[in-house]
């Protein structure tokens, strides 16, 4: 999964960055100037949005376009993801 990801975010023309958090670990509510790609590498993680709440385990993937508010709290036995930042999507013409 971890080599796969990689190579997906990098097609996409991102740099991917690995992180990984203790269990209990907390993110406050902020949001991103760009569109964020996120995998769970191992462990998990669960980010709430004004869309739902999305439980991450191994393999799962998260897109969060730009400007979308989110928390997250880290699971029982910690995380680790790999996200980047890719350009964002083209605005619908139709």
């Amino acid at each position: 999964m971890k080599v796969r990801a990689h190579q997906l975010l990098r097609s996409l023309g991102a740099s991917p960055r690995e992180w990984s958090n203790q269990p209990g670990d907390r993110y406050a509510e902020h949001s991103h100037p760009y569109h964020k790609i996120l995998f769970c590498l191992s462990g998990s993680i669960e980010f709430r949005t004004p869309n739902g709440t999305f439980a991450l385990q191994p393999g799962d993937r998260l897109d969060l376009p730009a400007g979308t508010r989110h928390s997250a709290v880290v699971g029982r036995n910690g995380v680790t993801c790999v996200e980047a930042a890719v350009p964002a999507p083209p605005p619908d013409t139709g």
